[in-house]
């Protein structure tokens, strides 16, 4: 059979040298990867982690705030409760609801959110807002 580096008649001089860089380029290239669907279908026989086991904590207090920061569009300062409960995850989350000068005058909220067993939130609602610079009245007061 014939060389498949021959010029073509129809083949420019660019065209043949570029058809022979492609050809030396895949000579020279380590072997090829293992294509993606064998590559999924080996993860999918493989239990992930998240999947045996439950999440752990610093995952869900990571998670709780980003998924919260993102529906409400404020950034989420800090969790003040967290507990497991028989439908999955209750946290209290303190956020900054509007920025003041000085800092002290900021507006935060305190959320109680609702995560399921998964890590996933069901629920936030605002249970209070104070002034930063607030302590709490005696007896914890909400």
């Amino acid at each position: 059979m014939s060389n498949t580096n021959h010029k073509s008649a129809s083949q420019s001089p660019q065209q043949s040298s570029r058809t022979s860089q492609r050809s030396r380029k895949t000579q020279n290239s380590p072997e090829p990867q293992e294509p993606q669907e064998a590559q999924e279908s080996q993860e999918a026989q493989q239990p992930s982690p998240s999947k045996t086991s439950r999440p752990r904590p610093m995952e869900i207090l990571r998670e709780a705030r980003a998924q919260l920061a993102e529906l409400t569009g404020m950034t989420a300062e800090t969790v003040s409760s967290f507990e497991q409960t028989e439908e999955g995850w209750s946290l209290e989350v303190e956020v900054l609801e509007l920025e003041r000068v000085p800092d002290t005058m900021s507006l935060m909220g305190s959320y109680q959110v609702e995560l399921d067993p998964e890590g996933q939130l069901t629920g936030y609602r605002r249970v209070r807002r104070y002034e930063r610079g607030r302590a709490d009245a005696r007896g914890g007061g909400r």
